[in-house]
């Protein structure tokens, strides 16, 4: 082979190398570029959701708390109960604190979302409020009533007021019945489907309505002086800590969990609610 012939075919070769080195590098950052979230390191600040009233006061108290034991948080508020599960699905959050078990279930079922409970935090008991009666015995015929338009906590409300007699569902509805699963409704109670955080504004417009917790503590309606019907303190909708799967034993957020189910935690959260948000650990 002659030598030009040589240096050429040389040539030809390093480009071809190179050519496939720049392929690989280009994968690797492509495949590095679907990646939804990096674990939460040791020294990373790690970013909850939460919703406003109970669940964003408990939050603030526990992140001065937690700040003492080296852990370093930033709390994200959210206005509704749909973009907290997204956020931390998405990998804009770290982990949210805002839902019950059904409704977490019930948005894994619904959206695919890959999140997992890792503790439980407080029970927020759902209430029946209302600006016109005083009593469920005041409730006439053709009353108005407004629920929230979720699946797990319309079915919430539907199951509160079937406690109190005021309407039949189907026989092993379980925890997400809808309006349409009501049997019975010997008072013909007309019954208005709002999202969640509009219901306390509509008190005016309905007869009562069935409010979350959170936004009756938010629109400063006290369950044990302003609501006609409080549900049971046996409920099953505890709250929970929830985080993507990956992370389900991330140190950290093991850690995050802990230091929030400590006495200190459990404390204010009796003394600042008297009875109205009741600690689950």
């Amino acid at each position: 082979m002659e030598w030009r012939q040589f240096m050429n075919y040389k040539k030809i070769i390093v480009g071809v190398f190179s050519l496939s080195m720049l392929v690989v590098s280009f994968l690797g950052c492509s495949n590095g570029e679907k990646e939804t979230s990096a674990p939460v390191a040791a020294d990373k600040e790690i970013v909850v959701g939460v919703t406003p009233g109970a669940n964003g006061e408990i939050m603030e108290f526990f992140k001065g708390e937690a700040e003492k034991q080296g852990l370093k948080i930033k709390i994200v508020e959210f206005s509704d109960y749909i973009t907290p599960n997204e956020a931390l699905n998405n990998g804009e959050i770290d982990i949210n604190a805002f839902q019950h078990k059904p409704f977490m279930e019930n948005a894994i079922k619904e959206k695919g979302y890959k999140i997992i409970d890792i503790g439980k935090t407080i029970i927020a008991p759902m209430a029946i409020y209302s600006n016109k009666i005083k009593s469920l015995d005041e409730i006439k015929d053709g009353n108005k009533m407004a629920i929230p338009n979720d699946p797990t906590n319309g079915g919430r409300a539907l199951l509160l007021l079937q406690s109190a007699k005021l309407i039949k569902l189907k026989d092993n509805i379980g925890f997400s019945p809808s309006v349409q699963d009501i049997v019975e409704n010997p008072k013909h109670l007309q019954i208005f489907e709002l999202e969640a955080a509009q219901i306390p504004r509509s008190l005016n417009d309905m007869d009562f309505a069935a409010v979350n917790m959170n936004y009756a503590v938010n629109a400063k309606l006290d369950p044990k002086k302003d609501a006609i019907l409080v549900e049971s303190k046996d409920s099953a909708y505890a709250n929970v800590l929830a985080v993507r799967e990956a992370d389900k034993d991330n140190p950290q957020l093991q850690k995050f969990v802990q230091l929030y189910q400590s006495e200190t935690v459990r404390n204010f959260i009796l003394d600042r609610f008297a009875g109205s948000v009741i600690p689950v650990f």
